[in-house]
């Protein structure tokens, strides 16, 4: 059985970790170099690194600032935000990325998901989904959130599993930043359709989500952002409640 990850997310906005609520109103949040360092001592898994308006301002991730976070941190290190092509996505692992996400440039041509798991391994091409649930249901986005997609998200996940996709970054524009908790419906619609590991993104505002969507979903990652980097809630705390309510954790 997968040990569920703890996941803490910076969204990189000109170089600062940001934040904001359903996708809009982005807040500064805090310096990357010194926010990795204090998530990799406080005991969370994973650390996903996305350069949000990489895509809408077409250029690539931050590179250097990549190389730097993996330089002082010892946990995997996911990073996305702009990735468009093979090359992109070596250079990002040869920086000190332990995994790339595509996102807007996979879902204009899908065959880079492929292209990218071929020559890194599937273990390395995450696809993140920005997911917004309207008029009945849950449809695709891209750009940041910023472009709504005619790809329905069950369809898109399974075109992505197929494609070579070894895992699945998933977040509810409707939750995110709400800290409501997460969408518990499309998580386990996903988790149940796919047989790579998904990540539950958008929503978490205490402990007890956590417990949630690791009990009422397969999802095998959970992620947040404010509530870590605010400390509002405390990473050993969570871990052992969950193991309190039968939850495997790392």
């Amino acid at each position: 059985m997968l040990k569920n990850r703890i996941i803490a997310c910076m969204d990189i906005q000109d170089g600062e970790v940001v934040k904001g609520v359903n996708f809009v109103d982005i807040q500064r949040a805090g310096d990357p170099i010194s926010l990795a360092q204090r998530y990799a001592n406080e005991g969370i898994d994973e650390l996903v690194f996305l350069d949000i308006t990489a895509t809408v301002e077409n250029r690539k991730t931050l590179i250097s600032l990549v190389t730097e976070i993996a330089s002082q941190i010892n946990i995997p290190f996911t990073v996305g935000g702009g990735i468009s092509t093979q090359e992109q996505a070596v250079d990002l692992v040869r920086a000190g990325a332990d995994k790339v996400s595509v996102n807007s440039a996979a879902i204009k041509r899908p065959e880079l998901i492929r292209e990218i798991a071929e020559l890194l391994g599937s273990q390395c091409a995450v696809v993140a989904i920005d997911t917004k649930y309207e008029d009945d249901e849950w449809w695709v986005y891209s750009a940041g959130g910023r472009i709504k997609t005619s790809l329905k998200t069950i369809d898109w996940v399974k075109q992505v599993e197929q494609l070579g996709a070894g895992e699945i970054l998933l977040t509810s524009m409707n939750n995110d930043g709400t800290k409501d908790g997460f969408a518990l419906d499309i998580t386990a619609e996903v988790t149940d359709i796919v047989n790579i590991p998904v990540i539950a993104s958008g929503g978490a505002g205490n402990i007890n989500h956590f417990v949630e969507v690791f009990s009422q979903t397969k999802a095998t990652g959970a992620l947040a952002a404010s509530i870590f980097h605010y400390g509002e809630v405390n990473v050993s705390q969570l871990k052992q409640d969950l193991i309190n309510n039968n939850i495997c954790v790392r």
